[in-house]
């Protein structure tokens, strides 16, 4: 079976359209088989879009596991002054983000890279922001986390969301080793938005 954290190019190809509301505008993506939450905006991003799309998170800013770009080029998308870097290992997604970075207009903003987590991520961020692919498991998440004290300027923030029955608990517990200071910002349908400063 094909999951979204990983890359397979014989994967069939269905053109899905996606359609959604958030903060009060009405967007549309283009999503296809094989990339996380093809059918729409799935309720961890929207909880994260929601907490953070339209406070100060710097100016240069990672998604780290981006899928179709969903948070972070609307992240691109509600600040002009926001550069994005897009990073995944399913190049299919990626493609979908770089259609979607045109339909939002936020090409000339967004950097789009292939990397499995931060191997092909040499550059320092104020922000990194994640959507965590719970199912890949904790190597891949815990490196993720982890990989970030180096990926993050001095007082930066990685921000993230996770479900509370998929760990949230035991995650907060791990960032508290790594980072200066870990909270919870947000909790709501059983999804939590945890804020860990560098």
């Amino acid at each position: 079976m094909s999951h979204y954290y990983v890359n397979d190019e014989n994967l069939a190809h269905k053109s899905i359209t996606q359609s959604f509301e958030l903060l009060g505008e009405r967007f549309t993506l283009e999503s296809d088989l094989g990339v996380f939450s093809k059918d729409g905006l799935d309720d961890g991003s929207r909880l994260l879009l929601e907490t953070i799309a339209k406070s100060d998170l710097g100016k240069h800013i990672l998604d780290l596991g981006c899928g179709i770009g969903s948070i972070g080029l609307l992240l691109a998308y509600f600040d002009k002054n926001r550069q994005l870097t897009l990073a995944d290992v399913n190049q299919r997604a990626l493609d979908l983000a770089g259609t979607n970075a045109s339909k939002l207009e936020v090409v000339d903003r967004v950097t789009i890279v292939e990397s499995d987590v931060y191997s092909q991520i040499h550059s320092k961020f104020d922000t990194i922001v994640t959507n965590p692919p719970i199912r890949a498991g904790k190597k891949v998440t815990y490196a993720m986390y982890a990989g970030a004290l180096d990926h993050l300027n001095e007082g930066g923030r990685l921000i993230l969301v996770i479900r509370k029955k998929q760990g949230a608990d035991s995650c907060m517990r791990y960032l508290e080793t790594l980072f200066k200071e870990v909270i919870r910002v947000k909790q709501k349908k059983g999804y939590c938005i945890l804020v860990a400063q560098k």
